[in-house]
């Protein structure tokens, strides 16, 4: 392979190879037809692969969240999501999959803390190691992200982590490491500095990714997180998106003075040709993936979230016996999220909610009794009709003037457009569809974009406005924009022809737009008690709480962990009338839950991906068991949460000060008590564990279902140090096992522990403290009833 490539590097002269080092477009590697070198587009991917494009016209699989996915502690399942991935990878023309993120949950607070795997760096490490073997496998590229500490969204471009070289080699790169060992053929440098230096000209890029570790693959930058033509002599090798200005004729001069060696530019370019060898870019096919059928894919999506759902309290109401009666409440439970906001949306072809799922299975009579938010909804589908062409959807038209650039029929009220050539070109852009009123009252109707923005109700307009970004996150711009609208009473089967149109200003190609809509609705305290006394005179109460796009999302940190509005006032006063009352948290992180201690039961279920509904009503009704185990931990508030800030000082530092006591470790080390601990979790049997031996550094476990139903379960082995020389947590994760048996069945687990479990970073590298350390062997970080003393 090297002489072939080093033949083709010498085929290529400066501009050719400067062009190849930048991105040919939005989501698009750039190729050369002289070598035999195709164009490589990737797609965002953690939470299934998009494309290079927003089109629900080309929709995605949505799988669960990272946390969702964590949450199964299951590395047999991440390689079967892996094959699902590469397949969708291969079905959309997508090189790489930009996935998995495995930043770590420094603080509950982290806007993307649902994107990523979890707190521990073992579990994020084994996950990102399933995923990556699995989807390279393949033929695909995995691209973990985001190298390194960007854990926290605030000032994401720009903060600068200060942190000790053993935090980031025991904590923040090690999940890095794996991916490296894993085989990964590419990894995404992150927006943030590190200790002064911006990651995409920062030394960890050298050392300890491509020299130590052996990184032999491609740096890819974050997008527009290459800052200077000068830093292209450092260890990044791929600018996007592309073509990047700075590296494009500023590069090529600062290489013919000198500036820059041209051997750096051959280096990069030796990787990509690497890259493009290994995905079947270069002068070759792409490997063939099995494709998987939707029935397929909807099957696995619908098994993992029930393996991912956490079951943290139970009086032994669930799972349902055949109730006559049951209240579905909760404005997420018909209108739920399914996935988290920013760059890991995609867009898929069904869905499934908890009103939908529960439906299907039990008795259900649904009332929201609280709304979310006052923001409007995408217009469903199934109210609005294309008056081009008679049918569900809406009629979108590109304009130059009084030109038709383009038109097209569309199936959603809100259109994502960046990276459209038909959008980049269009001076303005009109999206049209007939409205029609399923119930009677006072109904919202309006749009959101930026830009110069005008709203047509039956050939009259009604609204006009100017909406401007206000210097934030570009991504929050995209996928948040704000919302305008006017109020019309309709009659129930009244038709209203709604025109929207859209002339970007400021600067900015039109993003997206979408049409939107609020259906009418009952007063805030009508519906309240609606819910309540529909819950008074039913069998049980389920009530489906969450958060919503506002909270949760890339380009943004949470402010507090609360559930927003009457949330929780709903669950209190609904306990307090029907005594089997059981909470679905629809959240990717953790949230307060004041009232869990006043529930029947508390299920987790994150962001579970299109098969919610179905995974959540097999989970209630016991069709499947509720396999997941925490990968973070749950505060009781946040007040007790021990490392907590994601906002940088004045002079823009974040120091990680707790240096390498995040997560439970934190806990552990505050002595506060969390309302539920990392590695928790309930089924719907009980275990006993027995018999630890322990064997060099292999420990086994005698595992015994002692309930009346199979089920799984995840053993946990944590090392100590008691009197160490060393600062250490009071306890951390050195392995696991999953493992199901059948009711009344014994198995045995067998758990590694590697040699790394035992090590800490010195001045010198990588040491082990002579003597011993206690195992402890158990079902989360607390409950460990069993130890041995280990060398």
């Amino acid at each position: 392979m090297s002489d072939r490539i080093e033949d083709l590097l010498g085929k290529l002269d400066l501009p050719a190879k400067i062009r190849l080092i930048s991105g040919a477009g939005f989501f698009r590697f750039a190729g050369e037809p002289s070598i035999g070198l195709a164009e490589m587009p990737v797609s965002d991917g953690p939470s299934g692969v998009r494309g290079e494009q927003w089109d629900e016209r080309d929709p995605s699989v949505s799988l669960p969240s990272g946390t969702a996915l964590a949450a199964t502690w299951d590395r047999e399942l991440l390689t079967e999501i892996g094959a699902l991935i590469a397949a969708e990878a291969r079905r959309k023309d997508v090189y790489a999959v930009l996935g998995p993120t495995i930043n770590l949950h420094r603080s509950p607070l982290g806007g993307r803390h649902f994107e990523c795997f979890s707190e521990d760096p073992v579990l994020t490490g084994e996950i990102a190691d399933a995923y990556v073997r699995s989807v390279q496998e393949h033929g695909v590229s995995a691209c973990p992200k985001h190298y390194v500490a960007n854990d926290s969204e605030t000032e994401r471009f720009t903060t600068d982590v200060i942190a000790s070289e053993r935090t980031l080699r025991e904590l923040y790169l090690y999940p890095f490491e794996r991916s490296v060992a894993a085989g990964a053929w590419m990894v995404m440098a992150a927006y943030n500095s590190v200790d002064g230096v911006t990651m995409t000209e920062n030394a960890l890029l050298d050392e300890p990714l491509k020299g130590e570790w052996g990184f032999d693959g491609v740096v890819v930058s974050d997008w527009t997180a290459v800052r200077s033509t000068t830093g292209a002599a450092k260890s990044n090798d791929i600018a996007m998106p592309g073509p990047w200005e700075a590296w494009g004729a500023p590069l090529e001069e600062a290489v013919r003075k000198g500036q820059v060696p041209e051997s750096a530019i051959d280096e990069k370019v030796r990787r990509i040709l690497r890259f493009a060898e290994r995905v079947g870019g270069l002068n070759g096919e792409p490997k063939a993936v099995a494709p998987f059928t939707d029935a397929a894919a909807q099957q696995l999506v619908r098994a993992a979230a029930a393996k991912a759902m956490v079951l943290v309290a139970n009086d032994g109401t669930l799972p349902l016996d055949k109730p006559a009666r049951v209240a579905l409440l909760g404005s997420a439970a018909a209108e739920p999220r399914f996935m988290g906001g920013g760059s890991a949306t995609v867009i898929p072809a069904h869905t499934t909610s908890p009103l939908e799922g529960l439906s299907a299975a039990l008795p259900v009579t649904y009332t929201p009794g609280v709304h979310l938010s006052e923001n409007l909804i995408p217009v469903p589908l199934a109210l609005v009709t294309d008056p081009e062409t008679g049918t569900p959807g809406l009629s979108l038209r590109y304009l130059d003037g009084d030109e038709v650039l383009e038109a097209e029929h569309r199936t959603a009220g809100s259109l994502m457009l960046f990276g459209n050539p038909n959008a980049m070109a269009a001076k303005a852009i009109e999206l049209r569809g007939r409205l029609r009123a399923d119930a009677a009252g006072e109904w919202r109707i309006g749009l959101a974009g930026v830009g110069a923005l005008s709203l047509s109700i039956d050939g009259e307009t009604v609204l006009e406005d100017t909406v401007m970004p206000d210097g934030g996150d570009p991504v929050e711009m995209l996928l948040n924009p704000p919302q305008r609208f006017v109020t019309r009473t309709l009659a129930e089967g009244e038709e209203v022809d709604v025109l929207i149109r859209l002339t970007p200003g400021g600067g900015f190609p039109a993003m997206g737009i979408t049409y939107a809509i609020g259906r009418p609705r009952r007063a805030d305290d009508e519906e309240f008690a609606a819910a309540v006394e529909l819950a008074r005179n039913s069998d049980v109460a389920v009530i489906v709480v969450g958060t919503t796009e506002q909270i949760e999302s890339e380009g943004f940190d949470r402010t507090d962990l609360a559930l927003p509005g009457r949330q929780d006032e709903l669950v209190a006063a609904v306990a307090a009338v029907n005594p089997r009352t059981i909470v679905v948290v629809n959240s990717g992180s953790p949230v307060e839950m004041p009232w869990r201690d006043d529930v029947a039961a508390v299920l987790l279920a994150w962001f579970p991906g299109q098969e919610f509904g179905a995974a959540l009503a097999d989970v209630l009704t016991g069709a499947a068991e509720p396999g997941g185990r925490l990968p973070t931990t749950w505060p009781k508030t946040m007040a007790d949460v021990p490392v907590l800030n994601t906002k940088p000082n004045p002079d823009n530092t974040l120091p990680y000060d707790e240096g390498i006591h995040i997560g439970y470790r934190a806990w552990l080390k505050s002595g506060v008590a969390p309302a539920y601990p990392f590695g928790h979790g309930l089924g719907y049997t009980s275990w006993e564990l027995s018999g630890l031996t322990v064997s060099g550094r292999t420990a086994t476990v005698t595992v015994r279902n002692t309930g009346d139903r199979a089920g799984r379960q995840v053993v946990q082995a944590y090392l100590s140090r008691e009197h160490s020389a060393v600062d250490r947590p009071v306890r951390w994760l050195a392995g696991f096992a999953l493992v199901e048996a059948g009711a009344g069945e014994t198995v045995t687990a067998t758990i590694e522990l590697p040699r790394r479990a035992f090590e800490h970073w010195t001045d010198t590298g990588w040491a082990v403290e002579p003597g011993g350390f206690t195992l402890h062997i158990g079902t989360s970080v607390m409950e460990l009833p069993l130890t041995a003393d280990i060398g």
